[in-house]
């Protein structure tokens, strides 16, 4: 359950209208999420938060499907499951396909399987990863 009511537009000051508006046209959408409404008690957090988002999540070297899949990747690992399903809604949105969801699902589990077992055997880091090319 919800700690807080999310800030629907019509009720939002000017300033985080203003956020809402460039969430909505940076995103080419008609609506603002819940993620965001929800930042909205807290101005300051809000603009900050959409402001980072906007930068890292913007193509780079990286492409905006490759960010998104990270994004889930990292979100499934850290059980946030609004972050699953939003991700996972803008990695198909990207190009996501159902084979490719599949292959990064194994990629988390194997991931994380494997750095627990290093974690609990304390394995030593080899010295030519340590190496930077």
């Amino acid at each position: 359950m919800p700690t807080v009511k999310p800030v629907a537009y019509a009720d939002a000051s000017p300033e985080v209208r203003a956020v809402y508006d460039d969430i909505m046209a940076t995103r080419k959408i008609d609506w603002v999420n819940n993620m965001w409404t929800t930042l909205a008690h807290h101005p300051p957090t809000l603009k900050r938060t959409w402001e980072s988002v906007k930068q890292v999540m913007a193509p780079g070297a990286l492409d905006s499907l490759t960010k998104e899949m990270i994004y889930l990747a990292i979100s499934a690992t850290n059980n946030c499951e609004y972050c699953i399903r939003s991700h996972t809604a803008a990695a198909r949105k990207a190009g996501m396909t159902e084979a490719m969801l599949g292959e990064l699902i194994a990629v988390i589990g194997m991931a994380n399987e494997t750095n627990r077992i290093a974690n609990a055997y304390q394995i030593e880091v080899d010295e030519r990863f340590k190496q930077v090319p």
